[in-house]
């Protein structure tokens, strides 16, 4: 007859450690997205560049991002109750879902509309604004000041993110994160310089050549971008959301923790998955001695939560089943592990 042990005391309603290096990203670059939008919203309005709105609709839209994430990671920390009984840690997922699906989708094709509205009404020869304002030079001093602002936010998200990092490129990390908020900060803040330097040269052919068609066509980049990173983040969110296992080291060192683990023969099979960035559920079947009473097994199951717990404090909700291994050779004649009757 196999037992389960289901350990959940304090860690079913733990409340994770906040996420510092996180949060002081998600600050940092709320920050500055704020303050950048209302310099860019200022530009366009004084010179009716394309280029600048659609960057605008950008900075609102990673500010909106810095909301959700925050409120995303507020909702996490709610205890466990009946009705969740492994918390709400997915809430950080869920959030890092809605950036990417609904705020950069829509900000990039209203940029993509704008795009297209304001080539069509270049082509039909309607006069163009920014070349007869005499703030022609506001939005390429915005746009110089925005890159500072976003490159100091996305300086800090890369030192917060270093020491996790450990030589990876942001992709890489961006693919391998558990938690959302870094990521996504790094993201948006390396999209966002991207985003000036396609409004810079939108703006600047445009002043240089006369022709309002290129502020379109850099409104159109900035769009296509926004649509990119959404389908980047929504990819990656999705896959946390549909439960990720713990890493390849947290896995080794849990199932290294069972084996060594008093009373423990041989580990079955081992199921992980991330409840959310700071907590693993950790299902495992164990092989046990046959001739083992009841209390020895109980005890056994004890030490192993204690070692795996050890060796890996992410893990939190615990289900550990004893069992025989098929083919011991310690079983008595005659007798048949429960499954193996028919």
């Amino acid at each position: 007859m196999s037992q389960a042990d289901i350990v959940e005391g304090s860690n079913a309603s733990k409340e994770p450690a906040p996420n510092q290096g996180g949060r002081k990203a998600i600050i940092a670059a709320a920050s500055a997205n704020l303050a950048i939008a209302v310099t860019k919203a200022i530009a366009w309005a004084l010179t009716g560049a394309s280029s600048m709105l659609a960057e605008a609709i950008h900075s609102v839209a990673d500010t909106a991002n810095q909301v959700v994430l925050m409120v995303g990671g507020k909702e996490s920390h709610k205890e466990a109750d009946e009705d969740h009984p492994f918390g709400y840690e997915t809430a950080r997922y869920l959030s890092g879902f809605i950036v990417a699906i609904v705020i950069f989708t829509l900000g990039g094709l209203f940029a993509l509309y704008e795009a297209y509205d304001k080539i069509e009404a270049t082509l039909g020869g309607h006069p163009d604004e920014l070349l007869d304002s005499r703030w022609w030079w506001v939005p390429l001093a915005v746009v110089m000041i925005s890159m500072c602002a976003e490159g100091t936010s996305l300086r800090t998200a890369l030192k917060e993110s270093s020491q996790d990092r450990e030589g990876m490129t942001i992709l890489q990390y961006i693919r391998g994160a558990k938690a959302p908020e870094l990521p996504v900060v790094m993201l948006e803040d390396s999209a966002a310089v991207v985003g000036l330097i396609f409004a810079f040269m939108g703006v600047g052919l445009t002043l240089l050549t006369h022709n309002p068609v290129f502020d379109g066509i850099g409104s159109a980049c900035i769009g296509i971008l926004l649509v990119v990173v959404a389908g980047v983040l929504s990819r990656e969110m999705k896959s946390l959301l549909e439960g990720e296992s713990a890493t390849p080291e947290s896995r080794k060192a849990i199932r290294d923790a069972l084996v060594s683990s008093d009373g423990v023969d041989s580990v079955i099979y081992m199921k992980t998955v991330h409840l959310g960035p700071e907590t693993i559920l950790l299902a495992a079947k164990i092989a046990v001695d046959p001739t083992d009473s009841a209390l020895e097994v109980a005890r056994i199951i004890d030490n192993a939560e204690v070692s795996v717990r050890a060796a890996e404090p992410l893990v939190g909700p615990l289900f550990l089943e004893p069992d025989i291994r098929y083919g011991d050779a310690r079983i008595k004649d005659g007798e048949e592990r429960p499954e193996d009757q028919s």
